[in-house]
């Protein structure tokens, strides 16, 4: 690859890619945390282009630096449109860039909504599995059946392949059921259930992962959940602060969970301090902090998706692309020098 190719790869080869590549997936984005957690990245807040009467849709910049062994800067754009799947498309689309450290052009340009699903999932399975330790995993509950809890409970599978029962909750019915089937292909061996309420989920799930496209906390109990069960909370607005407050929270980064009105963010605003987030899951990772010391409060994990994880999967494509000679060079796409033109 010449100084001025740019490598160039589309959604479908990073799907080819990554098949059966979960565990590597997994690894770069835990390693990726460890690097964080250490303060070895550089982490700007997340930008929201947001459009007037419209409160649903949005498109996100992730400008981000990974040190550590990744030594890599970039940025992903994202964005999210929940209207998308009544026009069989989907919600979320994205691109992202790669940047060569040692001259900052672009060394890469991807599809990025297959590494976004897959990162946003290998987080959710990491802090499951560190968080459950040794118990095992029986049954999982999943709240809105679209891509990301599909992806996340394809990587947790993985990771446990002990999990014996899933409980489906969508405000879609015909959607939870297209869910079911989709997820039945995953092993003959699960029991899956679809359920009428979030309590029910709640009841008879340990880990539950909750990814809507709610714009407001809309569960304000927790009760049905049982002692010592686990939260996964990808989509940041389910929870009221009342329930947040119940809870052992861990985060992915405290200061970038805390903001956009996210449900950590409206409980800080209730209390006025953070004293309620414990840790970030990095922490826990390297060893700083222990996974459960109240074993039997519910834990919720609230991940609020940090730029750095999109990079630490993104370099992992470079790599499988340069192994299986896949994707395609874009020549002499910089111009001349000015004092050549």
């Amino acid at each position: 690859m010449k100084t001025d190719d740019i490598l160039f790869l589309t959604g479908n080869q990073i799907i080819d890619l990554f098949k059966g590549r979960e565990k590597d997936i997994m690894d770069v984005v835990k390693r990726a945390y460890q690097v964080h957690a250490k303060g070895d990245s550089a982490l700007p807040h997340s930008s929201f282009l947001r459009f007037p009467n419209s409160d649903r849709n949005r498109i996100i910049a992730l400008p981000a630096y990974l040190g550590g062994d990744f030594s890599t800067a970039g940025i992903k754009w994202i964005a999210s449109f929940p209207g998308n799947l009544d026009k069989n498309l989907e919600r979320a689309s994205a691109a992202l860039i790669l940047n060569d450290l040692e001259t900052g052009r672009p060394k890469a340009i991807m599809e990025s909504s297959v590494i976004s699903s897959s990162r946003t999932a290998a987080s959710a399975s990491l802090a499951a599995d560190c968080l459950q330790g040794s118990q095992t995993i029986e049954s999982v509950g999943l709240i809105g059946c679209g891509l990301i809890n599909y992806e996340t409970f394809r990587f947790l599978y993985v990771a446990r392949p002990d999990i014996e029962n899933v409980y489906l909750y969508d405000i879609n019915t015909d959607r939870a059921e297209q869910f079911r089937q989709k997820c039945q292909g995953l092993s003959d061996q699960l029991k899956i259930t679809i359920v009428s309420s979030v309590d029910q989920v709640f009841q008879n799930a340990w880990i539950t992962a909750l990814a809507t496209t709610a714009v407001k906390p809309h569960i304000n109990d927790i009760s049905s959940c049982r002692p010592g069960s686990i939260i996964l909370h990808t989509s940041l607005r389910d929870l009221t602060p009342e329930v947040i407050l119940s809870a052992d929270n861990i985060a992915d980064d405290i200061d970038h969970i805390c903001r956009a009105q996210t449900s950590v963010h409206i409980a800080e605003q209730t209390v006025g301090n953070r004293q309620f987030i414990r840790c970030a899951i990095g922490d826990i990772f390297n060893g700083v902090m222990k996974p459960r010391p109240l074993k039997d409060k519910v834990a919720i994990f609230s991940p609020f998706g940090l730029g750095i994880l999109d990079l630490a999967v993104a370099e992992l494509a470079c790599k499988l692309s340069a192994e299986n000679e896949c994707g395609m060079l874009l020549p002499s796409f910089f111009p001349i020098p000015w004092i050549q033109r």
